[in-house]
């Protein structure tokens, strides 16, 4: 690929979370996607095929690009707490950034578009990737470890994210309460790291027992 077609492609790119961010999906035409990028449209034709397509492509680079952007924070956390501190730092600088509204628009098309659905799930695949190592470190040190599915967890995390930032598109306060209860589980799991280690083997039983009851 040419240097020249290199900087098309990736001017189309962000042309279109660009639209996306400031239109919304309804109005992310090819025409609009073409003048946000400065580009004529039928570029986007040439290199993607369809706007779907390119929608599709735009999905994973924005997500490749934030992920990339969070990867050094991420390994630098030490403690379930800080964790959740991080979450809700990210969720502030993800919604005023405009990537939120950009993942809700790309999650309503995916319903009918299956190559949005499928990029919509690459690109969340990305971030579940990146909190499942962070959670496979994190509860490796912890009594935890032994009955806790880090890989679920992350599943998990990355679809409250998600709800979280479309609920607050319509209860605003019921969302802050909602970050506000991870704080409550990162408290239970110092607390429980905190214990002397006959204690931690007793909880770590009980807990055992329950969940496999």
């Amino acid at each position: 690929m040419s240097s020249s077609s290199g900087t098309t492609r990736l001017k189309l790119l962000d042309g279109a979370l660009r639209t996306v961010v400031e239109q919304g999906i309804a109005k992310t035409s090819a025409r609009a996607i073409a003048t946000t990028a400065g580009v004529n449209q039928g570029l986007i034709f040439y290199h993607f095929g369809s706007v779907d397509e390119l929608l599709a492509a735009a999905c994973i680079h924005g997500a490749e690009q934030r992920v990339s952007r969070y990867r050094e924070r991420l390994a630098a956390i030490n403690s379930l707490a800080e964790l959740v501190d991080f979450a809700r730092a990210m969720h502030t600088e993800e919604r005023a950034a405009g990537q939120v509204a950009v993942l809700g628009h790309l999650l309503a098309a995916g319903q009918t578009s299956p190559a949005l659905a499928a990029a919509t799930a690459g690109g969340l695949a990305l971030w579940i990737a990146e909190l499942e190592t962070v959670l496979t470190r994190l509860l490796g040190a912890t009594p935890l470890a032994s009955f806790t599915d880090p890989a679920g967890l992350a599943r998990a995390a990355a679809a409250s994210f998600v709800g979280i930032g479309l609920y607050e598109g319509v209860d605003p306060e019921g969302a802050t309460r909602a970050l506000e209860s991870l704080d409550q589980l990162a408290a239970l799991a110092q607390a429980l790291d905190g214990l002397g280690t006959l204690t931690q083997r007793a909880v770590t039983h009980h807990i055992r027992r329950r969940t496999q009851a």
